[in-house]
């Protein structure tokens, strides 16, 4: 298939984003040698900026090559509903009243523990922070379980102030579980949620087929970092002043974020529920901290540019896809992951006809286990970079390190997926 001009101009902008995300820590520190135009740096060194950016200029091509009202139509007809659901589950998610409920959750499963174990407390609660949380994607959706355990994660850890080397470690072992471990169902996970109408993948299908390998997995991966670093975990956590939270105004929380998961598919409706969700948290405004409206607006900003970018590289990820056997779709799709959304290569995949049922589970299995790998493997990344990169120096997450992190958990993934 012979790519058009503008297939092109859009795969070398892609290109060019993916190495834009490689490079924003140069910005970051322009933004200091050329204090004029820091305001420009600062927003080029913002890793949710940069697909947003690029696809702007690639609207603008299309306005100059065709012409303004051909760019209105091509921006109009893509598919933005995954954007608009991840910033409404993330501010959601991450409101007081859920995280006091997952709070809850969690010292009363590691208080449990440690009285039958000498495992200190808040070496439990960051065990399960790096395991249940992200198994919890299977129900909540990815999304949600990334926006929970990153808040989680900064509020015992990262505040105290963690080595360089288990700030990226967490980060790395944290996308790639979320990543996995929203496997157990066929509707929380973006990749097969592309995929699981098309080839008539059940829950019962995903969760033996895909689910204990990705749980086994996931709890080796947080035990591995665990074990590992143990000694540099803070050991004790000085809980905040206790506050009174009306069981009613959790459960009036849990409903809403239950209906814009169920609703997912229906922005009308879940966009609707979440401007109900923003009354309500003023109407008891006592019980609420300040929503990451912004974050949250970063991340589905970082999102859909991908759609717009992405949207115009089937021309070269589809005939790579036909091109492979099983075997090398599973090792193919993990690499082919990092340089682009997971969910974006199933969905070519699921485009390729004749596929036998190998091939599927081999494509889905490779794009999970590699959506740890950098910030655009999975869409949920982006959320758990905005929460936790303020803890890093200059708040830039270099991607480098974070590839570098990311590559045991992901050799853990592959091997459970392809070995067990």
């Amino acid at each position: 298939m012979n790519p058009t001009h503008l297939e092109i101009i859009a795969s070398a902008l892609f290109a060019i984003a993916i190495l834009h995300t490689f490079m924003v820590s140069s910005f970051e520190k322009l933004s200091h040698s050329y204090p004029r135009h820091a305001g420009l740096f600062h927003l080029l060194a913002e890793v949710e900026v940069v697909f947003g950016f690029w696809a702007l200029v690639l609207v603008l091509a299309i306005s100059v090559l065709e012409n303004t009202k051909e760019a209105v139509n091509f921006v109009n007809d893509q598919n933005y509903v995954e954007a608009l659901f991840v910033f409404a589950v993330m501010v959601v998610a991450a409101s007081k009243p859920i995280l006091t409920l997952a709070n809850l959750a969690i010292n009363f499963m590691s208080d449990f523990i440690s009285r039958l174990t000498p495992i200190p407390k808040n070496t439990m609660i960051f065990f399960i922070s790096l395991s249940i949380v992200p198994l919890m994607g299977s129900f909540i959706t990815e999304p949600a379980a990334m926006t929970i355990a990153a808040i989680l994660l900064r509020d015992r850890f990262y505040k105290t102030g963690l080595s360089l080397k288990l700030q990226y470690a967490i980060i790395g072992v944290l996308f790639v579980n979320i990543s996995i471990g929203g496997t157990l169902t066929n509707f929380a996970a973006p990749p097969v949620l592309m995929v699981a109408s098309a080839w008539e993948w059940t829950t019962p299908f995903m969760f033996t087929t895909f689910g204990d390998r990705a749980a086994l997995a996931v709890f080796i991966n947080a035990f591995l970092i665990t074990v590992i670093f143990h000694k540099q975990l803070p050991k004790e956590f000085v809980e905040p002043p206790k506050e009174r939270m009306p069981y009613t105004v959790i459960l009036v929380h849990l409903t809403f974020l239950a209906g814009v998961v169920y609703f997912a598919h229906y922005p009308a409706v879940f966009l609707w529920l979440f401007l109900f969700f923003l009354g309500f948290t003023s109407a008891y405004s006592r019980y609420q901290n300040p929503l990451i409206l912004r974050e949250a607006l970063l991340v589905a900003f970082f999102l859909a540019g991908l759609v717009v970018l992405g949207s115009l590289q089937k021309w070269w990820l589809q005939p790579v896809l036909q091109s492979m056997t099983p075997v090398v779709a599973f090792y193919g799709t993990v690499g082919l992951t990092a340089l682009t959304d997971n969910a974006a290569i199933t969905y070519l995949g699921s485009l390729v006809d004749g596929t036998s049922t190998e091939f599927k589970i081999a494509l889905v299995a490779g794009a999970v286990s590699g959506g740890g790998l950098t910030v655009i493997a999975n869409a949920p990344n982006p959320a758990g970079l905005s929460i936790l990169r303020e803890h890093f120096a200059n708040r830039v997450v270099n991607p480098t390190y974070l590839l570098v992190a990311a590559i045991i958990p992901t050799l853990v993934a592959i091997f459970a997926f392809r070995f067990i």
